[in-house]
């Protein structure tokens, strides 16, 4: 009997052909989104799952209290780690990792025996602990993992820097040097070298310097055990195996009182410390600016929804399609019963043909897949890749997901064909049910509300991408070239290199900074006003700067002035210019009011004053995700930059670059000549949201594609069930015109319901995202009555093949039966 049921859902494929083509392409293109978004969800959510000690390592994070502008960091002082160790017995382990907060690449330069030297920009490097490779788990080529870092001014590579530093020699061991605008010019003694895992961390590190040995550690020592400052480190904790996390975090409150109480009341401020699991930490939106950009919750249930809502849309296919069909098999399932055939075994075969279907186009699904993955890869920003002989559970989930999607796909029209009273059908009494014509009605409508959400999220998520391209940001963002100053000598040359510049016809001006907009800014100080104290001060970013940076960027001041060449000797002690936020923070009445006012500031017991010489433009220093806040900027003394800041004229670019380029080798040939654009850097802030969108306009492509696929289907099977009403309407004289309207009148009516559901739906959720942008753009009616307009310009082009097709049939033809 099963192989009769084979053989006749076998045949049933074979016979309709374009239904089932229709049905296998659709669930195949719903099972293939599925599997990319599983990859992507999967990806997502392992990361660090590598780790051998990951069950017991946290990273510890520090929350604000009474400062205003602080959310939770991973952050904590230098001496929190060391101090935590000796205080709580459930520590096993300590490590702490620093940035290179104040550079986004570093200079490479090695010298080897013939004389040449190897010089070039490596990114992603960090400052770490002695323990940091003894706690978490890399794969070495060279070097001992527990020992790498035990010495000052040493390195652990990954073996493609090695490669391009050593070739294919051994790198043990070799000398190296390193020029950091957060850790000095230092050499550097290779000590290992690792082969990244090809899993996901979030430690993206390419090479890991001692903590000791530079700047930094100098810095480190400065700060003893001072609790209250400088949060600049990611301080990891390894417990001992069954160790109470809760109970640990309830001491950290009077650990707090007891070590860095004192400092913290004289600030005024205080704080908490919290720990979050290692696999956690990716996903945790709560804590921002992690080791690297974290990913978001959010976004994985707008993506696992967008991969559920498409599958059932062509699940729903095949639910319209196979009712659609019901009087065709009606014959069939009258036999089958006559001759003794139970219902639930009739449930079994044409379910059994939905599964047969959905396994079919789980085998194109995997075709697809494999495809489509490269560019998915590319749109995701991700690394994924889909091996079943690594992952057999993986395999049996998605066989599993097909069958499941089948049983779905098929339960309705199973119920449906074999409920048939067997003496009507075979007296040729049968009709299509009231029920089954509504539920089709209500799926389609279904479908289509699914796809002009997607479209409205495009169209929303689009607008706002535009918008955060366009959106005035408060300075000159354009034609603004970016060079990192990364040595000492770089950064003593900046003189000569910025006045060479200002000669160049191809250069409007040119500045320098610590810091520049869109980058991580980590400078900041707390101010109080004339007769205030410590304990209302307000915190305030800062930004270090020359006479011109202000002029490069074009940032406006408006009360008092900026800095500037004429005013250099009175302005290089004592002085601070702020951003209106500012000066509304500290209670002036308006910008004219603050200028000539005094500041002041405690470091070391010692108070400081400072002196507002003027006021600028707000303007947005973060990305748009952020308010403005209080920002300040002071003058620079010594004048040891970490960016320059050269502003071109209109034209052409790649002729500034050169002329540029050809300056820099003349007064610094050791060093590559590197550059970034500051609007395209800024822009890099968005990342994440523009990989969404990409994401979420190729889904709705696909979204739609289904739907029409469903749309297409029944268009047809409306046209064959009314050929003879068409045949009798087009001799009584009605014109093709009249009939392609009557065929998709019903049809169109359901997409403009569709419309009114989805509409507020989209309204709600695209909102909702929009709430996460501090500065966004606003959702028009317009949004909703384009996208009606397209999905009924999608659906009748849809339905006009079939409908023309139809209305331009031969009349005699269709009526030669009557």
């Amino acid at each position: 009997m099963f192989k009769s049921y084979i053989k006749t859902a076998w045949r049933n494929v074979v016979k309709s052909k374009m239904f089932s083509f229709i049905n296998i392409i659709g669930l195949s293109v719903g099972l293939t989104c599925c599997m990319l978004i599983t990859l992507y969800i999967l990806n997502e959510t392992s990361y660090d799952a590598y780790q051998q000690n990951g069950a017991n390592i946290y990273q510890l994070g520090t929350e604000f209290v009474g400062i205003g502008n602080f959310s939770k960091l991973p952050n904590t002082p230098a001496g929190m780690a060391p101090t935590m160790k000796n205080v709580f017995p459930e520590i096993k382990q300590t490590t702490r990792l620093a940035g290179l907060f104040a550079e986004d690449k570093t200079l490479f330069q090695y010298y080897n025996k013939n004389g040449e030297t190897k010089s070039f920009y490596e990114t992603k490097g960090y400052l770490a602990d002695s323990t940091f490779f003894q706690m978490f788990t890399y794969h070495f080529v060279e070097g001992n993992s527990e020992t790498a870092l035990n010495n000052p001014n040493t390195i652990v590579l990954n073996d493609e820097i090695a490669k391009k530093l050593f070739g294919d020699q051994p790198a043990l061991n070799k000398v190296i040097h390193i020029s950091s605008s957060t850790n000095g010019d230092h050499d550097f003694l290779v000590t290992g070298v690792f082969r990244p895992i090809n899993k996901p961390s979030h430690i993206d590190g390419r090479f890991f310097m001692s903590m000791m040995g530079g700047s930094v550690a100098d810095m480190i020592k400065r700060q003893g055990d001072d609790l209250a400052t400088n949060n600049l480190f990611f301080t990891y904790l390894q417990l001992k195996p069954g160790s109470d996390t809760k109970k640990l975090e309830a001491k950290f409150p009077h650990f707090i009182e007891q070590y860095a109480g004192k400092k913290l009341q004289a600030f005024g401020f205080g704080k908490k410390q919290f720990i979050v699991p290692l696999k956690k930490i990716h996903l945790d939106e709560d804590v921002k600016n992690n080791v690297t950009n974290g990913g978001s919750l959010t976004y994985l249930y707008i993506l696992a929804s967008i991969a559920l809502f498409t599958l059932l849309i062509a699940c729903i296919n095949f639910m319209n399609l196979a009712t659609a069909q019901s009087a065709k098999r009606s014959s069939e399932v009258g036999i089958r019963k006559v001759l003794g055939a139970e219902k639930h075994l009739l449930i079994t075969q044409f379910l059994g043909e939905a599964v047969l279907m959905s396994l079919f186009a789980l085998l194109l699904a995997f075709a697809f897949t494999a495809l489509l993955l490269p560019s998915f890869n590319i749109v995701s920003g991700r690394n994924l890749s889909i091996s079943f002989s690594n992952n057999i559970i993986l395999l049996i989930s998605f066989i599993g997901l097909a069958i499941l999607t089948g049983l779905i796909a098929g339960s309705y029209p199973a119920f449906y064909l074999s409920s048939f009273n067997p003496s009507k059908v075979l007296k040729g009494k049968f009709s299509n049910s009231l029920a089954a014509v509504s539920l089709r009605k209500v799926l389609v409508v279904f479908q289509f509300v699914v796809s002009i959400i997607l479209i409205v999220a495009s169209v929303v998520i689009s607008s706002q991408m535009k918008y955060l391209r366009s959106t005035d940001l408060g300075f000159e963002k354009d034609k603004q070239v970016i060079i990192p100053l990364r040595s000492g000598k770089a950064k003593k040359i900046y003189t000569v290199f910025k006045n060479e510049l200002l000669q160049k016809a191809e250069v409007t001006n040119a500045g320098a900074s610590l810091f520049y907009p869109g980058i991580a800014n980590l400078s900041d100080n707390l101010f109080f006003k004339d007769g205030e104290n410590m304990q209302v001060a307000r915190d305030v970013k800062l930004n270090y700067i020359d006479t011109r940076y202000l002029q490069t960027l074009n940032i406006k001041p408006v009360a008092g002035r900026i800095y500037s060449d004429a005013y250099y000797a009175e302005d290089t002690t004592g002085t601070i210019v702020l951003n209106e936020t500012a000066v509304k923070l500290f209670g002036f009445a308006n910008p004219d009011k603050a200028v000539n006012q005094k500041l002041h500031f405690t470091f070391n017991d010692s108070t400081y004053n400072i002196t507002i010489i003027g006021v600028v433009k707000d303007f947005h220093f973060e990305d748009l995700h952020l308010p403005i806040g209080p920002y300040g900027f002071q003058l620079n003394t010594p004048p040891l930059f970490n960016y320059m800041v050269v502003h071109t004229k209109t034209g052409n670019i790649n002729a500034a670059l050169q002329s540029i380029q050809t300056t820099w080798q003349g007064i610094n040939k050791g060093e590559p000549f590197d550059y970034s654009f500051l609007d395209k850097d800024f822009q890099k802030n968005y990342d994440a949201e523009n990989r969404l969108s990409s994401i979420v306009e190729d889904f709705t492509i696909v979204a739609i594609l289904i739907s029409c696929l469903g749309l297409f289907g029944l268009a047809t099977f409306s046209a064959e069930q009314r050929i003879k009403e068409i045949g009798i309407r087009k001799v009584l004289g009605a014109s093709i015109t009249n009939l392609v309207g009557l065929l998709s009148t019903d049809f169109l009516k359901l997409v403009i319901i569709a419309a009114v559901i989805a509409s507020p739906l989209a309204w709600f959720v695209m909102n909702k995202w929009l709430q996460s942008f501090a500065y966004r753009t606003n959702i028009s009616w317009v949004v909703f009555a384009a996208t009606t307009l397209i999905a009924l310009f999608i659906a009748l082009l849809t339905i006009s093949f079939q409908a023309i097709k139809a209305a331009v049939a031969n009349p005699i033809t269709s009526l030669r039966s009557e």
